[in-house]
């Protein structure tokens, strides 16, 4: 039996949430460009649960980019979907099944590019959604006449245009737009490429006041891992249980945040959805979610990374498994990290709230993330995510913070590789990776005088923009932790690491 409307009414209601009949006959509110997985596993999650709670009730129309195949799928299936949650929260194993009915319609902007701007003349149509993948968001010299335009902000431009041509230029007819595309100012990137467009194009005056004015262009932060697809096995073992099959069927993790920067009381009434869920926030500035999880997030993954490879973790799951290991990211979010991201945006408790969250994402065991995936551009993310902390922690404290000092060890003794033609290769217990690191070749010629190499290391600014030398202790800290890590090993490192610290 295959998901759609007829097949509902069949299926039982005690493993799987289902949208009722009126649910799906909600009115589009919505005009969301892409169909990918972080879209259906966020955004359209939240408009679902907010449907279910008789808040915001509306659907959505999805607009399908790319000329690839998959539009049949949602018709096959009446564009319903299953979103299986799956992982940890608040310490205990979550798993939550629900059938997504959000979706009123998925339309190719490749041959029904006519249908999708007749959307634009619907009153009710209030929301514009993205996400088009970073390259998305780029400058074009579309003309808005083609059918459709090549790039997403020309699609959007033109949308937009039809809407202010069938309401007259009114200034209630103007969008709410929320790009979820993952580069910073999204929001701002995405106005000024509109903006530069119309005057490309020239479309008056008056269609550029109204863009400035009438909509609201919202930059937003969306984090929550939506892997896509289950495993094979996965998806038919899942598929028995509920007792239907789904092509659609996608997985996430129960964390879910999407931040959206408005101090527009109109916008929060258009965005009503926000109230369903505790993890919608329309703010006035979002930067203290893009903080949180840049330091707190991928700066423990950044930092912890050659640690859990040199003790022979392969995935995030399976370190965090390890009593050590844990303790360790706990404390150093806990004693290094949270007490220097607070600030007078931040709360003490705020962070380490956060903090909490990150230990149950870390632990999810139906999520195989890579530790070798973490170490991709190793040098850049460490400048970028925990440069700032250290000097932080500096002012803060006048002393060493020595688990990121055990973490810039890891680093050290993970980039002693070797070339091989245009490559360079760090093996970890008898095991290699290809290292894709811009510094690779200069790390490479400072273990060539290993008596050296973290004198070297730590005082090249071209790594870190500045000189971690110049650090009180810090330069001790690492040469001892490299020599434990090379003759103990990072397990046994770790383990006299916490001892010491606990007597």
């Amino acid at each position: 039996m295959i998901l759609n409307k007829e097949n509902l009414k069949n299926i039982s209601g005690s493993k799987v949430k289902k949208p009722t009949a009126e649910m799906l006959e909600l009115p589009e509110k919505v005009i969301q460009f892409g169909t990918g997985v972080l879209l259906r596993g966020l955004p359209d999650y939240f408009i679902d649960q907010a449907n279910h709670q008789g808040i915001f009730n509306g659907r959505i129309v999805v607009v399908k980019t790319t000329s690839k195949a998959g539009a049949d799928d949602f018709s096959n299936q009446d564009n319903l979907y299953t979103l299986c949650v799956k992982g940890i929260e608040n310490g205990a194993e979550v798993e939550e099944n629900m059938i997504n009915g959000s979706i009123s319609r998925v339309l190719s902007a490749t041959s029904e590019w006519a249908e999708i701007l007749k959307t634009a003349h619907q009153p009710e149509m209030k929301v514009v959604i993205s996400n088009t993948t970073e390259v998305g968001i780029v400058k074009s010299e579309d003309k808005i006449t083609d059918t459709p335009p090549q790039s997403f902000p020309g699609k959007l431009l033109a949308f937009l245009h039809e809407r202010y041509k069938a309401f007259n230029g009114s200034e209630d007819s103007g969008m709410v737009i929320v790009p979820t595309e993952l580069i910073s100012d999204n929001a701002d990137k995405l106005k000024e490429i509109i903006l530069d467009l119309a005057i490309q194009n020239k479309l008056g005056w008056d269609f550029e006041n109204w863009l400035k004015t009438a909509n609201h262009f919202c930059k937003t932060l969306v984090d929550r891992i939506v892997p896509g697809r289950l495993p094979a096995e996965a998806q038919k073992s899942m598929e028995d249980e509920l007792g239907y099959s789904d092509g659609l069927m996608i997985m996430a993790e129960p964390f879910r945040l999407w931040a959206i920067e408005s101090a527009s009381e109109k916008v929060k009434e258009i965005l009503s959805f926000a109230s369903a869920d505790k993890g919608v926030f329309i703010v006035p500035s979002i930067d203290k979610f893009k903080e949180l999880k840049l330091r707190l997030l991928n700066g423990t993954h950044t930092i912890n990374c050659g640690l859990a490879i040199l003790a022979g973790f392969h995935t995030v799951k399976e370190a965090m498994a390890d009593e050590d290991f844990s303790n360790h990211v706990l404390k150093l979010m806990q004693e290094e990290i949270a007490p220097v991201v607070e600030n007078e945006d931040i709360s003490k408790d705020e962070a380490i709230a956060f903090a909490k969250s990150v230990i149950d994402r870390f632990s999810n065991p139906f999520l195989d993330h890579q530790w070798h995936a973490i170490t991709l551009n190793y040098t850049q993310k460490l400048q970028m995510r925990n440069m700032p902390l250290i000097r932080k922690y500096y002012a803060l404290n006048n002393d060493v913070p020595q688990l990121t000092a055990l973490g810039i060890a890891a680093y050290i003794v993970f980039m002693n590789v070797t070339q091989e033609g245009d490559q360079y290769i760090s093996t970890v217990n008898g095991k290699t990776f290809t290292t894709q690191d811009e510094f690779a070749e200069v790390l490479h010629g400072y273990w060539k005088n290993p008596e050296t190499v973290v004198d070297s290391t730590l005082g090249d600014r071209r790594l870190w923009d500045k000189n971690l030398n110049n650090y009180p202790g810090f330069n001790a800290a690492v040469k001892s932790y490299v020599e434990q890590l090379q003759s103990k090993g990072a397990k046994e490192t770790l383990s006299n690491l916490h001892k010491e610290r606990t007597i």
